[in-house]
């Protein structure tokens, strides 16, 4: 996670600020904020005070720290309280991004969503608690979720587990899959709205290693900003997170419906149980239509 700075600032101080970083100002319509910068390693931010002549700084990013020791060589990284902390988007701007669900899960599809976020949307997704997405609940993703793809424009596709284990037995690895699914909905989006600048992906491994899983792709969406816990940052991946999330769960409900049995989550030892159960009813066969083979949960199966 990015570290956060916090600086008390006089009008001196601010001034230093923002001079220092005026060349990567970004337009900030949020309540009280008298400066906003971004650049693709940190985020500041000033914010006006109570007190006359007082402003708060704070600065986001892996070199946060150092940033703001320029300006007071006292500054401390923020600790944590134990209280909810809410997430601070590092932009604010119109945005494409994308995450994925499902790859933990020996059970169900990998689903991967892109989700596009215009700047009036903003306020609108804080108020849904959208900037807290893997802190929420399933049923909460579902409530979420059903207003989501009514508001937001997104690109959602899902590999079942027919399609996966296949891709296996041709040594196509997990993030090979989903380096080609997430360029297929970004690249969507991106077709439709062609004037977005801004692109970011929840970084599942590293950069050159996604563009090496794509050479051969006839379209690739380039310049991507690649983020760890990216939904934690930029909202466009906080939704198609929860969109993913959301889908998934639909699916797992249809399978839960056509098999008779409650599919479970995840891949522990509550679903080798389930599996056992499972072959007994349906056959190994039919098994290796719902599983993912590759796991080992599947290859510890006598």
């Amino acid at each position: 996670m990015a570290i956060r700075v916090s600086l008390v600032c006089n009008e001196e101080r601010k001034n230093d600020i923002i001079n220092t970083y005026k060349d990567y100002q970004r337009d900030n319509k949020g309540e009280y904020i008298v400066f906003f910068a971004k650049r693709p390693d940190l985020v500041v931010t000033i914010y006006s005070s109570k007190k006359p002549g007082e402003f708060k700084t704070i600065f986001v990013g892996d070199n946060a720290l150092e940033e703001a020791q320029i300006f007071d060589p006292t500054a401390e990284v923020i600790v944590k309280e134990k209280k909810k902390v809410v997430a601070e988007w590092m932009c604010l701007d119109d945005q494409i991004g994308s995450d994925e669900v499902g790859t933990g899960d020996f059970y169900g599809p990998i689903c991967v969503c892109a989700a596009y976020v215009s700047q009036d949307k903003i306020k609108y997704l804080k108020s849904l608690g959208v900037n807290d997405s893997k802190k929420l609940s399933d049923e909460k993703i579902r409530e979420i979720g059903k207003k989501l793809v009514k508001e937001i424009p997104y690109s959602q596709v899902s590999l079942g587990n027919e399609k996966y284990n296949e891709l296996v037995l041709n040594n196509m690895n997990m993030n090979e899959m989903k380096s080609k699914l997430h360029n297929q909905v970004l690249l969507n989006l991106k077709k439709k709205f062609p004037k977005v600048n801004n692109f970011f992906i929840d970084e599942f491994t590293p950069k050159e290693h996604y563009y090496q899983y794509l050479e051969g792709t006839k379209e690739v969406v380039e310049d991507l900003n690649f983020k760890t816990k990216g939904e934690s940052y930029f909202p466009c991946v906080a939704v198609g997170s929860i969109i993913a999330r959301y889908s998934f769960l639909q699916k797992m409900d249809l399978l839960s419906k056509k098999y008779g049995m409650e599919f479970p989550f995840g891949s522990s030892s509550k679903v080798d149980k389930f599996t056992e159960q499972f072959i007994k009813k349906f056959g190994k066969a039919e098994l290796l239509k719902v599983c993912k083979s590759n796991f080992i949960n599947y290859k510890k199966l006598s």
